[in-house]
């Protein structure tokens, strides 16, 4: 059990991903692991899945693995002479000849774009740097001004705002690598590029109930329809990198602190990401700024805060993992934190379980609570658990070693799994036990247990046990 409720995700790559490695950085604080699909082969990231299942093993800790897959990935074609100077004010082509371009036009190998491009369109290229407004298009081509030059050369990425794009949120290469990372047990699949509801309801039709659904939120278009899609994913991440290059970054915290509220506010958990502690890839501390960005997550009400290029890449792995502890540790330590998790607390929704893990919340903050257990089959009444933020350790009960993964990123839990439990007294002996092996309860202490009947039922939470430890 950590000595904090927010959690860390570690990006695995390079310089994360000998089993030792591994130990090692869940020893310092890892508590879910994520594989990045756009990088590393699928020899690559089974060896990466079979150590972390060793090291599971190892520890007795269900731990949690993230797919992230790569999403449809749009770039502009090749440059006959070499890369092109673009001059602010000048015009520019795109077309769907494939000959190479140069400094009037260039290939761009992605019709869709063109379907959806009208005038006033903003289009990118290599993350941002270069701005063009489209002026003029058909079916095959678009004219634009350029707005802030600068030199394309071939391959670079390209970004459209102001409008939603007609993609699959799933290309071919995603479909290889779901059913590669399905296959191998991964327990949450990141989505890539989510634009709207309608793709979290295609990417469930390939994934069913054989792993969650966490939206990577890194367009305008899922911005503008942010609550239908938190509404129709199991999770969220607020991916400021890719969302950095499409908006402005004075927008960036006041849409980060929406996504986490209606996370909250759902009952979807919540991982803040990208460029955390983005100078620890180079040097063994961060930048103040740094840290206060890490800390403005944990007090805004994030579930978990991630690591990528710190952890997969970077030269001081272990101490970006140590360094995040730290700054959550401190943060959740400071009586402000404690005073904004509890006015925020969501209103509870009108539900029989929403109701039961509301007074969860409110019988943590009235009475002297140690310690909160739920007894799961899904992993339903551990969120909503979790989404009234009891300050106090929760430790999920289930009999399924998946739902114990999956629930490795949620704030304040900790998974165990048990056998199947058929009566109220075994689960408050069990979860009794729980809590006293990882010494978070005493004799005389009082402890929380909530649970459905019947059991084994999933959504039916309507048991809300309190009792002293020693006395039941």
């Amino acid at each position: 059990m950590r000595n904090r409720k927010a959690k860390i995700v570690a990006t695995v790559g390079p310089a994360s991903s000998s089993p030792e490695m591994l130990e090692k950085l869940f020893h310092a604080g890892v508590d879910m692991f994520r594989l990045n699909m756009s990088h590393g082969t699928h020899e690559d990231h089974k060896a990466r899945f079979e150590a972390i299942r060793a090291l599971e093993k190892k520890t007795g800790v269900a731990i949690g693995i993230l797919l992230d897959l790569q999403g449809p990935k749009l770039r502009v074609g090749t440059f006959k002479d070499g890369p092109v100077t673009l001059a602010n004010g000048e015009t520019f082509r795109f077309d769907l000849d494939s000959a190479p371009g140069d400094k009037t036009r260039a290939y761009l190998p992605h019709k869709e774009i063109f379907a959806a491009a009208k005038p006033g369109v903003q289009i990118l290229l290599d993350d941002g740097k270069i701005r063009m407004e489209v002026a003029e298009h058909g079916k095959d081509y678009m004219i634009g001004k350029i707005i802030t030059g600068g030199v394309l050369s071939e391959r670079k990425g390209v970004s459209v705002v102001g409008a939603v794009l007609p993609l699959d949120v799933i290309t071919e290469k995603d479909r290889r690598d779901l059913e590669f990372g399905l296959a191998n047990g991964a327990d949450w699949i990141a989505l890539s590029f989510v634009q709207r509801a309608q793709d979290l309801h295609d990417a469930r039709k390939l994934i069913g109930d054989r792993a969650l659904i966490m939206s990577k939120i890194e367009k305008p278009a899922a911005v503008d329809c942010l609550e239908e899609i938190v509404d129709a994913s199991d999770g969220i991440m607020v991916a400021r990198g890719d969302l950095g290059v499409e908006m402005q970054p004075e927008e960036i915290p006041a849409v980060q602190r929406r996504m986490i509220k209606l996370s909250r506010e759902y009952g979807k958990p919540v991982i803040v990401a990208t460029q955390m502690l983005e100078s620890m890839i180079h040097t063994p501390t961060p930048t103040r700024a740094e840290a206060s960005d890490v800390a403005t997550a944990v007090y805004e009400g994030a579930d978990a805060v991630m690591l990528s290029a710190e952890s997969a890449s970077g030269k001081f792995p272990i101490e970006a993992v140590t360094m995040m502890s730290k700054i959550v540790v401190e943060t959740e330590k400071d009586p402000e934190y404690k005073r904004l998790i509890e006015t925020s607390r969501p209103a509870p929704r009108g539900t029989i379980a929403d109701a039961i893990c509301a007074s969860l919340g409110t019988v943590a903050s009235v009475l002297p609570l140690a310690a909160a257990a739920t007894y799961t089959t899904s992993g339903s009444t551990t969120l909503r658990a979790a989404r009234e933020r009891p300050l106090v350790p929760i430790f999920c009960l289930t009999p399924k070693i998946e739902v114990a993964r999956r629930m490795s990123y949620v704030w304040g839990v900790s998974a165990v799994v048990t056998q199947d439990l058929e009566k109220v007294s075994q689960i408050v002996a069990f979860a009794t036990d729980v809590a006293k092996k990882y010494d978070a309860v005493k004799d005389g202490d009082i402890m929380a247990v909530t649970a459905g009947m019947p059991f084994a039922q999933s959504g039916s939470t309507n048991l809300l046990r309190i009792f002293q430890v020693g006395s039941e």
